[in-house]
């Protein structure tokens, strides 16, 4: 048996390993270990839940937004045109990897039919909500799927980026689903900063498990822009499934949700379908499937837009914990022709850009945390605990590996051995979460660990 029907026969045993969205010019290429590469990074893979602002805020919670991607490395966003990112449970099973030979269509590296549901799993398994377990989409099928965003500022520096700076641009429906997705950009989108923006890649499941967020970071960069007309400043989300009339119009937040502070929309009640609401990157909270083409501002305010971006509100700092940025009024949306003289960016000098290359798993909702944001708050009672007890299962396998294989960095231990394959696994946690005082129900949480696959 070859190298890699080994490598991919035991990543087929990982359950509930999620899922992030992989480019050189994200945030923890490499892992978290100063001076080590871990081709196998999975770091910003794990979910957030009931986190501090400051530790969820791209993904602080393990010191992912404190790894910038090496310089020069952007993720280029072409105005009008698409960009395509790599959504898998770990790097080693990405093109990023070992030459890409343990990449497939989809993100564990392993093989799936095309119409691969609950009802058509061929033999991978199920979750114990009952939805796919392999990758860990949190979705019985793609249908179903939740729909994941990208978000970008224009502040070159991590730290000033902000609630009230940064505003989802595109939004891709049913996904994640398999590893290459692609995503489109605005035609009207500004040039960035000679730096380059800031961009977030975000997505939030529909049930399946653990109601929680991701939330990454990337180094970014518009080509090919026409237009100087800034993004206007971005409000909250809301529900409007029942009603689209209700739906914000224009740019549009980032949703925090299930947090210990920042959230800035609550859900209680069930969604068209009778299933418990889930805020979602779909039309459930008034985001269109592709580029968001409603977030400009009106072409008069391209001279103030810089003022408006970097106004002196509280930030979130990358290594400690800040309040959300303070309102500012939001910019009126509208569209501006492209403009005829070389174009520069209304957030700061002109630009050297690099070159351009149904059933869901029907728990009901947890209490909802207190909700903040720069235009409306809400506040919940506290939820009492409840008793949990987890179990962990771990696993090792042996492999063979080939001479061509890289060596790999395990920033777990401090030898290294040739070839270590670090995948993603969990421990699944069975706890019970009140929905009314003395009142508990069962729901699964995932937490991740570590799996070693040894190669000698």
């Amino acid at each position: 048996m070859t190298l890699k029907l080994l490598v991919l026969s035991s990543l087929a045993l990982l359950t509930n390993a999620h899922m992030a969205a992989y480019h050189k010019s994200m945030y923890c290429f490499n892992g978290t270990v100063a001076g080590q590469v871990n081709y196998n990074n999975d770091d910003p893979v794990s979910p957030l839940w009931m986190l501090k602002q400051s530790d969820y805020w791209f993904h602080h919670v393990n010191q992912c937004d404190d790894f910038p991607p090496a310089p020069g490395d952007f993720l280029e966003l072409p105005a009008g045109s698409s960009f395509t990112v790599e959504i898998a449970a770990n790097r080693g099973v990405t093109s990023l990897s070992f030459n890409g030979q343990f990449a497939t269509e989809w993100g564990d590296g392993g093989n799936h039919p095309e119409d691969y549901s609950i009802t058509n799993l061929a033999g991978a398994p199920l979750t114990d909500s009952g939805c796919i377990g392999n990758p860990n989409f949190h979705t019985q099928n793609q249908s179903m799927a939740a729909g994941t965003a990208f978000a970008i500022s224009y502040e070159s520096d991590i730290s000033k980026v902000t609630m009230d700076n940064l505003a989802v641009f595109t939004v891709r429906y049913n996904t994640p689903w398999k590893r290459v997705t692609s995503y489109d950009v605005p035609k009207n989108m500004p040039a960035c900063p000679a730096d380059g923006c800031t961009c977030a890649w975000v997505w939030i499941p529909n049930g399946c498990g653990e109601p929680n967020i991701y939330m990454q970071g990337f180094k970014c960069m518009v080509t090919g822009a026409t237009s100087t007309t800034p993004i206007a400043t971005p409000k909250p989300p809301v529900w409007c499934e029942d009603d689209q009339s209700k739906c914000v119009q224009g740019a549009k937040q980032i949703l925090i949700w299930n947090q210990a502070e920042g959230n800035n929309i609550a859900v209680t009640g069930y969604d068209l379908s009778n299933h418990p609401k889930s805020p979602a990157y779909n039309s459930k909270c008034g985001f269109q499937d592709g580029a968001q083409n409603d977030i400009f501002g009106s072409s008069t305010s391209a001279a103030t837009a810089a003022a408006v971006v970097s106004s002196p509100s509280a930030t979130v700092s990358s290594t400690s914990s800040a309040a959300l940025s303070s309102s500012s009024t939001s910019v009126v949306s509208s569209y501006s022709p492209p403009a005829s003289s070389p174009v520069v960016s209304p957030y700061s000098s002109p630009v050297s850009s690099p070159a351009s290359s149904p059933i869901v798993s029907p728990y009901p909702p947890p209490a909802s945390p207190p909700v903040t944001s720069t235009s409306a708050s809400a506040s919940m009672a506290p939820i009492p605990s409840c008793k949990t007890s987890t179990s962990t299962v771990y696993s090792t396998s042996t492999v063979l590996p080939s001479a061509a294989t890289p060596p790999t960095s395990d920033y777990h231990s401090t030898s290294q051995t040739v070839a270590n394959l670090v995948a993603t696994s969990v421990s699944s946690s069975a706890s019970v979460t009140p929905t009314s005082p003395g009142t508990c129900r069962k729901r699964m949480v995932h937490k991740p660990v570590r799996r070693r696959f040894h190669f000698k």
